[in-house]
């Protein structure tokens, strides 16, 4: 298996020996589908998230954990060696087999654990099968180990609940039954699951295992106790050099050859890496280029609609996150155009062309028989700079052609006002939004009726986006032909009328004009897209102060900052139940996806396209830390800055990958040929 896919992912016995710092890291699989893999290098369960087959039981979103666990005990003899580990409730660790673990590696995205005891080495590996809910759990003892006879006997642990819950004993009873070489767990009306293994048998059984600890739910202020059935063992023979292991699929016919199905899952890995390739004009990217290039695949799955049934969209993050239109049009350009999936692109942007209303994208997409919601005013002006950055890409004349009638509509809609007060101010060109008990903007978050970050008014980054989206659409009209003086006309409004949100005394940007308490000076970093975007409103002098202030107050190692330390409700740290969390979601949390932004408008200022780039490289070291191979999306505003929130974020890898393919362009178009 020596290729071209990243393994600087790796740990050994030092790290995978300590426990804290093995749990603290995880691994996490999607397939395309909605359906997700994760756990911990240590095995142990600490989210009510992790598990083997998380999948979309009312799809596309509908997800539960059907498969949680597969403990592997080695049986030597009358040694009995366990090659997993469990949590439990009181503080007790037992099994303990991380102590056994030499190393553990991804290879791409795909974990990788190599148990050593004496002169025995046992590789175990987990992924999922591409576009179907099925998952292998494969292990192989090494070729050069002895011949005596080794056995592996491993525990085969169910669930049936949505993966946002927990489960209580004798929460489900599902029907367990040998068919021909399948193991079958049936719940009525929801699901069947079935397993079978290669290299051995399966003997059902029945005995609830309840008491998992898990304590990362214990520190979002949520429920830490699970339990889970199981539902019968795996005994399975190991021979050196042989792969064996157990399928689990929610299909009626699925692939059980480990063999075909790993080289499946890495040939499409090796596709994507060189599809992605096949974009640069020079030298391949660094391997943590490449390994977010894989993160990014996991983001984008099936969201098949009547007239499109090829339809895709993007998952926002892993674990508890569905696809929404704000991050989906942000992450859009890093997921598919950096990596070279431009129909998958331009899949993504028809999709969401069948939900625009009243001139907005929907801010949750809905899910079968619900009604979109529109709370959002970004999601639609970042449709124009997606649009932009596709067209930009492809050259989809057609595509444009096809989607400006709707472009269209949504600067008229924004013109004449549409839903929540959105509207454009006449007097200054600039867009008005808000209204009391709703947050529109990126900073939404909401703790019942309390709206953490009000940001009624004109916003800065809103109308950023306004004069951004205006300019691309004069542009779009120019080249289809069509009359472009009315947006040029708005765009030219706005830029005057953007000139208010200037401070003096070179102090940045106002972050809100208009609102009902009059204009927010407050140091956030929502001014940064005045510079970080295609079209900029401003003078190059305001730029560079707008460059300088973010970076003095808010530029930490892997993101910026969303409030400035020196504000009163600045939080150091993300912690606490809902209520403190979601306090101080955006103030002062580091956001990972802000990076590239920052890194774009540093290289707009000041033309040093490599200085820029090595803004992005500690974003290298996170990859081994937290959601490994991926990026979190956000960190304590304090040093160290340790991880919060979702281990895998769209946007985050995605403004990460823009950045990095964006000026590295620029760099190889300033270099002497």
């Amino acid at each position: 298996m020596n290729d071209q896919r990243p393994t600087f992912i790796r740990f050994g016995r030092a790290l995978c020996g300590d426990l804290n710092q093995a749990e603290r890291r995880e691994w996490w699989l999607g397939n395309g589908l909605g359906a997700y893999a994760a756990g911990t290098v240590a095995s142990t369960l600490t989210r009510r998230y992790h598990g083997l087959l998380i999948a979309p039981i009312d799809p596309p979103l509908g997800r539960w954990l059907v498969f949680a666990k597969a403990d592997a005990t080695l049986l030597d003899g009358d040694r009995e060696i366990p090659l997993c580990g469990n949590r439990w409730g009181g503080g007790a660790i037992d099994p303990v087999g991380y102590v056994y673990l030499e190393s553990f590696h991804l290879h791409g995205r795909m974990p990788v654990w190599r148990y050593a005891f004496g002169e025995r080495t046992v590789e175990q590996r987990i992924w999922l099968e591409p576009g179907a809910n099925t998952v292998y759990v494969a292990w192989r003892l090494d070729a050069d180990s002895s011949d005596q006879a080794l056995a592996l006997r491993v525990r085969l642990l169910v669930n049936a609940r949505d993966h946002h819950s927990n489960m209580s004993p004798g929460g489900f009873s599902p029907q367990v039954a040998l068919a021909g070489e399948q193991l079958q767990v049936a719940c009525p009306d929801c699901f069947t699951l079935r397993f079978q293994t290669t290299g051995g048998d399966l003997q059902p059984g029945w005995d609830w295992i309840e008491n998992f600890d898990l304590p990362l739910e214990r520190e979002r202020g949520l429920a830490d106790r699970d339990a889970h059935l199981c539902i019968g063992h795996a005994q399975l023979r190991l021979q050196p050099g042989r792969w064996v292991g157990v399928t689990a699929s929610l299909h009626e016919s699925f692939f059980t050859n480990l063999d075909a199905a790993l080289q499946r899952f890495l040939d499409r890995e090796r596709a994507l890496l060189d599809r992605a390739r096949s974009q640069h004009l020079s030298d391949a990217p660094p391997d943590w280029i490449e390994q977010l290039t894989l993160a990014a695949d996991s983001f984008l799955f099936a969201r098949p609609l009547p007239d499109l049934p090829d339809g895709e969209s993007v998952i926002a993050g892993y674990p508890w996150f569905g696809d929404w239109g704000r991050d989906t049009m942000i992450a859009l350009p890093g997921l598919t155009l950096a990596t070279g999936r431009f129909d998958s692109a331009r899949r993504i942007l028809l999709t969401f062309a069948r939900f625009v209303d009243q001139g907005m994208l929907p801010n949750v997409f809905p899910g079968a028989g619900e009604t979109p919601d529109y709370n959002t005013v970004d999601a639609g002006l970042w449709y124009f700079e997606a649009w932009r950055a596709y067209l930009e890409a492809s050259q989809d004349d057609a595509a444009l052609a096809e989607v400006f009638p709707v472009l269209a509509e949504m600067i008229d809609w924004h013109v004449r006002g549409t839903r929540y007060r959105i509207g454009r101010d006449a007097a200054d060109g600039l867009l008005y939004a808000g209204e009391p008990g709703v947050q529109l903007t990126w900073m939404d978050a909401k703790v019942s009726d309390w709206v953490v970050t009000p940001r009624i008014g004109k916003p800065v980054e809103i109308n950023a986006l306004w004069y951004n989206a205006l300019m691309i659409m004069a542009d779009f009209a120019r080249h289809l032909g069509q009359p472009a003086e009315t947006y040029s006309e708005l765009a030219v409004q706005a830029h005057h009328g953007f000139q208010r949100f200037i401070r003096p005394n070179a102090q940045g940007l106002f972050d809100v004009l208009d609102g009902p308490t009059g204009d927010d000076p407050t140091c956030r970093p929502n001014q940064i897209f005045a510079v970080s975007l295609p079209h900029s409103p401003l003078d190059a002098a305001t730029q560079r102060t707008i460059v300088h202030i973010c970076g003095r107050e808010l530029l930490t190692s892997y993101g910026l900052r969303s409030l400035t330390p020196g504000h009163p409700d600045y939080r150091p740290h993300y912690l606490g139940g809902v209520w403190e969390r979601d306090g101080g979601y955006h103030q002062g949390a580091v956001w990972s996806w802000l990076l590239g932004h920052y890194a774009l408008a540093e290289y707009r200022v000041h033309g040093d396209a490599a200085a820029a780039q090595a803004r992005l490289l500690p974003i290298r070291d996170h990859l081994l830390d937290a959601g490994l191979g991926t990026i979190s999306e956000i960190l304590d505003g304090a040093p160290p800055h340790t991880p919060r929130g979702t281990p895998a974020q769209a946007w985050s890898v995605a403004c990460t990958l823009e950045a990095w393919h964006r000026l590295e362009r620029f760099k190889q178009q300033s270099s002497p040929r």
